[in-house]
């Protein structure tokens, strides 16, 4: 319980550090006023007036804003000073303003998985070798080693991962007994072994894992930039699913995404990271939606007025934004009323 409450905080605190971060200094960069930082929502626990703006801390740690002047948020007695505020700004700057954070949560996507395949590596399917043995199954038993590169399922060549797990789950639906060709260093062997299913009903297996290669700079990056894409477009396509089937979708809030985070901070801290990097890219493409409240909302308001010319009443288009935040915060109170019938 303990564990999943801090792994959460932190989850949450590098997320919403991270994203707000992104209009933050955007925002400066386009001379924008910046009222207030502040992690957290609610009442104020603390809070600290610095040279630019005011840094807060508050009650409820589920997210956080910067204040913008010029967005209708001004308090008595903060002072404005003629081009400061958001809304004088051109069109193009605001739209860099609001992308800012999002940007920066996939941004960050991309560094944590560079990272990730340059310490911890992935699993190499290219080639046939073995990483790993499970204990208590055949391969370990008949003497297969870590580095042994199996060339031939019985009289079937095989090339890599693929081809030869399609030569094993073949052949032992048909045999007991398999046989392997193995490269070992120079040497070449041949070793017998039979398969055994983790469970009924799952596919035979001889207890064998893929090598782990950790890869270089250039590499690690096009393979966390392709990763960043595929998983984007599998959550748009969740997105989707679950505007049209809503029940077939399951959903989990704040009480359920901090379950997962201590699950993930069991696995350890590389487990962590990488639930780290799904929750932050699942922050960023949720923001970009085009929904009142969120950035995406705000983006989709300027989008029009640089198409039709025309500014929405600054008035009229807060009243739309609300009515965004608490249709968002039923949504939330409702999954995470779900998450806790989950416990019981």
């Amino acid at each position: 319980m303990i564990l999943s409450v801090i792994s959460f905080l932190f989850i949450i605190l590098i997320c919403v550090i991270v994203h707000e971060f992104g209009h933050y200094l955007t925002a400066l960069w386009c001379g924008v006023k910046v009222h207030e930082f502040s992690f957290g929502m609610g009442p104020v626990l603390w809070q600290r007036q610095g040279r630019k703006n005011k840094w807060s801390v508050r009650a409820f740690p589920v997210g956080g804003f910067v204040r913008l002047a010029g967005m209708g948020e001004e308090n008595e007695g903060e002072s404005l000073l003629p081009g400061e505020s958001f809304q004088e700004k051109s069109a193009w700057k605001r739209l860099i303003v609001l992308a800012a954070g999002a940007f920066n949560n996939i941004l960050l996507v991309v560094v944590l998985a560079t990272v990730l395949l340059m310490s911890r590596g992935v699993m190499d399917l290219s080639v046939s070798e073995v990483g790993a043995l499970m204990p208590g199954f055949p391969a370990a038993e008949a003497g297969l080693r870590r580095g042994d590169v199996i060339e031939r399922v019985g009289g079937v060549g095989v090339r890599d991962w693929e081809e030869m797990t399609r030569a094993i789950r073949s052949q032992a639906a048909a045999r007991e007994k398999l046989e392997l060709t193995v490269r070992r260093g120079s040497r070449q062997l041949t070793l017998t072994m039979g398969t055994k299913a983790e469970k009924a009903g799952e596919p035979p297996l001889i207890g064998i894992q893929p090598a782990i290669r950790k890869l270089p700079l250039n590499r690690a990056l096009r393979g966390s930039l392709a990763w960043t894409f595929r998983m984007s477009l599998a959550m748009l396509q969740g997105l989707k699913e679950m505007l049209v089937h809503p029940a077939r979708v399951d959903v989990s809030g704040p009480v359920g995404i901090a379950a997962m985070a201590g699950q993930a901070a069991s696995a350890g801290f590389f487990s962590l990271l990488s639930f780290l990097a799904v929750i932050s890219l699942n922050l960023g493409i949720i923001n970009l939606l085009p929904f009142p409240a969120l950035d995406g909302g705000h983006i989709l308001f300027v989008l029009v007025e640089m198409i039709t010319g025309r500014n929405m009443s600054l008035e009229l288009e807060g009243k739309i934004h609300f009515i965004g935040f608490m249709i968002l915060f039923a949504l939330i109170v409702i999954v995470t009323w779900q998450d806790v019938l989950k416990l019981f």
